[in-house]
C-alpha cells in the first residue's frame, strides 16, 4: 500500500485538495449548457464546452480556499489579475482533457485501490488507522455523501492514469545527470576587489538645475498615489487588560486553588539492569528470563556499589547500560509502583514490565516541594489578569460594536466609553503603507501599528465607499480572535504628483547615489581594462582580497551576481588569472580567478541529483503530452475567454 502512495503522490495531492474545497464540477456540463444555451463558452475540448459559470465557480472555489489558508492576510488583489485568471482556464482546460482521454480510453480504478487511497487520507485516521466513523464525519462536515465522495475520486484517479505513467517512467539521461553534477561541485578558487559606491559620494557635485531637470523630465516617478489618513481603535489584550487591579484576597485565593501546579511532589532518580524479553516468548524463555534477572538481583543487593558495571556489562537495555544504567528522573511506566517504595540506595528484587525484568536502584531522592507564595506572585497576577481581560475583552468587543455604529461619524464616543486611545496613521494606499518620505500630511503609521493598517482587509475597509466618501466609522475588523479593529478616514490627497520643493532633498540624494555608482563603476572598469591587456598593470592588480574556493553548491556567502560571474568565467591562458566585472547594487566588483578544481560527488548525492532532473523530465513531458492532447482534440480557446482572464463581469461577456 505504502509503495503505491509514493509512486502517485500527484493523486494523494489531489485527494487532500477534495478534502479541503468543492473539486470544480466536471460532470453535467453538456446539460448544463443546452439549460444555459446564451451563457458565453470560453474554450472547447473535443465540441465540449466550458461555460463562464464553471470558470466563475472555479474561481470562487479557489478564492475561498486562499482565504481558508492566509486568513486575515488574504488580500483579493492577489487572486485578481490576468495571470491568475488565464492559469485557471488552462487548468480547467486541462482537466477537461484529462477527463476525456480517461473515458476514451476507458481507464479504471479497482475497488481495491480506491480502498487503499481513502484509508490513507490523514484527516480520516484515527491514531494511523482508517476510521468509518471518522470518515462520514468529515464527509458529512464537507457536505458529502460516501457515495458520491468515492464516485468522484473514482474518476480523479482514473483521470491520473492519464499522465501518472508518463512522468513515473521519465528518467533523465545519465550523461545529463553527470555534466549537471559536474557543474554543480566544480570548485574555483577566486578572490576580488570591490569599488564602493559609498566612497565616491563626497565627490559628486549635484547643481540645482541638475535637480530641476530631473523633476521635469520623470515627475511620473515622483506621482503619489490615493492615500487616506485615518483614525483607528485597536482592542486587543493590551487594551482589555490596561487598569485591571489584583486583589491580595483573589491572589491568595488563586494559589489555594491551583497548589498542585506549584508543588513539585517527590521523584526518584532511578538506574535499572534489564533482561529483555521477546513479545511472542515462550513460556520457557520467560522462565529463563526471569531466572536470570533473580541471580543479577542477588548480585546487585549484595553489592550496592556495584549496580553500575553491572548493568554495563549484562543490561540489554541499550539505550541506559552504557550509562551504568541510569534512567534519569523519568520513570518508564510499569515501574512506578516499584521504584515508589524503594529509599535513597536501596534495590529492588525483579520487577517484570512489558519490556521483560527489571532490577532496579534508586541513585538519588528529592523530596516534595511546594512552592511559597511569594515566588509565584507574578506568575499568579499574569494569569488573574489574563482570565479577568478575556472576560472583559469579549465585554469591550461588543460594547465597540455597538458604538461604531451608534455614532457613524466619529469613534471618539467609542474610545471615550472604552479608555481606549484614538490613534492616527497616514500614507495608507489601496495597496499599501506609503514610506514616510512620501507622506504628504500626518504621520505615517509605523511599528505594530503599520502591520494593523497594512492588513488587506483594513485597507479594504478603508477604501469602500462608505467610509472613504461618506466618512462614516467602519464596522469591526476582526484581524485574530485577540485582536480588533475599527477605522475612518480623516480625509484623502488625490494623487499627485508633489512639488520640487517637497522632493528635492530626495531627488538630490537620488542623483548622488546615480553618480557615485556611475564613478564606482567606471573605476572598476577601468580597472579591469588595465588587468585584461597583454600586460597587467601592477596597480591594478593591487587592492584584490584573500582568495576563496566557491562552487555552486558552497556560495560563501557571495552575491549573486559575483558568483554567476565567477563561475561563468573561462580560467586565463597558461594557467594565468582571468578576471570579470559585474554591478553589484551601486558598487562594482572585480573578480579575478585563479584556478578551477573537479568536486567530487557522492553516490547518494547523484542518486538524489538524478531523482531530481527525472522529476523535472516527468513534468516537461507531462506538458508534451497535453500539448499533443489539445492539438488532437482540436481544444479551441473562444473570444468570450478574453474577457473572463481581464475580469470582466458574466453580464458583460454575455
Amino acid at each position: 500500500m505504502f509503495e503505491f502512495f509514493r509512486t502517485h503522490n500527484r493523486w494523494m495531492q489531489f485527494i487532500l485538495m477534495i478534502l479541503i474545497v468543492p473539486s470544480f464540477a466536471l460532470v453535467g456540463i453538456q446539460g448544463y449548457e443546452s439549460f444555459m444555451h446564451r451563457e458565453p463558452k470560453l474554450a472547447e475540448v473535443d465540441g465540449q464546452a466550458i461555460l463562464r459559470s464553471e470558470f466563475d465557480a472555479a474561481h470562487r472555489n479557489q478564492v475561498e480556499q486562499l482565504q481558508a489558508s492566509l486568513g486575515s492576510q488574504f488580500d483579493p488583489a492577489m487572486v485578481d489579475t490576468p495571470a491568475f485568471r488565464h492559469k485557471l482556464l488552462d487548468d480547467l482546460i486541462n482537466r477537461h482533457l484529462l477527463a476525456l482521454v480517461a473515458t476514451k480510453a476507458h481507464f479504471s480504478v479497482s475497488d481495491g485501490m480506491l480502498r487503499d487511497t481513502i484509508a490513507a487520507i490523514p484527516q480520516v485516521q484515527d491514531n494511523g488507522r482508517f476510521s468509518p466513523e471518522r470518515y462520514r464525519q468529515v464527509l458529512a462536515a464537507q457536505g458529502l455523501t460516501p457515495a458520491g465522495f468515492e464516485a468522484n475520486l473514482r474518476g480523479q484517479l482514473s483521470v491520473g492514469l492519464v499522465l501518472d505513467p508518463v512522468s513515473a517512467s521519465a528518467s533523465a539521461p545519465a550523461s545529463m545527470v553527470d555534466s549537471i553534477a559536474a557543474t554543480l561541485t566544480q570548485q574555483r578558487v577566486i578572490a576580488l576587489r570591490d569599488f564602493k559606491a559609498a566612497d565616491y559620494r563626497a565627490k559628486v557635485q549635484v547643481s540645482q538645475q541638475d535637480i530641476q531637470n530631473w523633476y521635469d523630465a520623470n515627475k511620473q516617478q515622483l506621482s503619489v498615489p490615493e492615500q487616506v489618513r485615518a483614525q483607528y481603535l485597536v482592542l486587543d489584550e493590551a487594551a482589555a487588560t490596561q487598569g485591571i487591579q489584583v486583589k491580595d484576597s483573589d491572589i491568595e485565593s488563586y494559589y489555594k486553588q491551583n497548589i498542585a501546579r506549584f508543588s513539585q511532589p517527590e521523584r526518584r532518580r532511578i538506574s535499572h539492569i534489564l533482561i529483555a524479553v521477546p513479545a511472542k516468548a515462550t513460556d520457557e524463555q520467560r522462565k529463563a528470563a526471569r531466572a536470570r534477572a533473580q541471580e543479577l538481583a542477588v548480585q546487585a543487593q549484595a553489592n550496592p556499589g556495584g549496580f553500575a558495571d553491572l548493568a554495563k556489562k549484562f543490561s540489554q537495555d541499550a539505550g541506559s547500560a552504557l550509562q551504568g544504567g541510569d534512567l534519569g528522573w523519568n520513570v518508564p511506566p510499569g515501574l512506578d509502583k516499584a521504584v515508589a517504595t524503594l529509599s535513597k540506595g536501596q534495590i529492588s528484587g525483579v520487577v517484570e514490565s512489558p519490556a521483560g525484568f527489571h532490577i532496579i536502584k534508586v541513585t538519588d531522592f528529592q523530596p516534595s516541594v511546594v512552592k511559597p507564595l511569594a515566588a509565584v506572585h507574578d506568575q499568579i497576577v499574569g494569569e488573574i489578569r489574563k482570565q479577568l481581560a478575556a472576560t472583559r475583552f469579549s465585554d469591550m468587543a461588543t460594547q465597540l460594536t455597538k458604538l461604531v455604529y451608534d455614532q457613524r461619524d466619529s469613534l471618539q464616543p467609542a474610545a471615550d466609553a472604552l479608555g481606549i486611545k484614538l490613534r492616527t496613521g497616514a500614507g495608507i494606499t489601496r495597496a499599501g503603507l506609503l514610506p514616510a518620505a512620501q507622506v504628504g500630511a500626518g504621520a505615517a503609521a509605523g511599528g505594530p501599528d503599520a502591520v494593523l493598517l497594512d492588513n488587506p482587509r483594513v485597507r479594504q475597509a478603508l477604501f469602500s465607499p462608505e467610509v472613504l466618501r461618506d466618512k462614516n466609522n467602519s464596522g469591526v475588523i476582526e484581524l485574530s480572535p485577540d485582536t480588533m479593529l475599527a477605522v475612518r478616514v480623516m480625509d484623502m490627497t488625490a494623487a499627485h504628483v508633489p512639488a520640487l520643493a517637497d522632493v528635492q532633498n530626495v531627488i538630490r540624494d537620488r542623483l548622488v547615489t546615480e553618480r557615485a555608482a556611475a564613478a564606482a563603476r567606471q573605476a572598476g572598469e577601468d580597472a579591469l581594462k588595465a588587468l585584461q591587456g597583454p600586460t597587467p598593470d601592477a596597480n591594478a592588480a593591487a587592492g584584490f582580497g584573500n582568495t576563496v574556493t566557491v562552487s555552486r553548491q558552497s556560495t560563501q556567502g557571495l552575491q549573486r551576481a559575483v558568483l554567476e560571474a565567477a563561475m561563468r568565467l573561462a580560467p586565463g591562458p597558461n594557467g594565468k588569472p582571468a578576471y570579470e566585472g559585474v554591478s553589484v547594487g551601486s558598487d562594482y566588483t572585480l573578480v579575478r580567478l585563479d584556478s578551477v578544481q573537479a568536486g567530487k560527488v557522492s553516490d547518494a548525492d547523484r542518486a538524489g541529483l538524478a531523482a531530481q532532473l527525472s522529476s523535472a523530465w516527468g513534468q516537461a513531458e507531462d506538458g508534451a503530452v497535453l500539448q499533443t492532447l489539445r492539438q488532437k482534440y482540436g481544444v479551441k480557446v473562444l473570444p468570450d475567454a478574453e474577457k473572463a482572464i481581464k475580469g470582466d463581469s458574466a453580464n458583460d461577456a454575455s
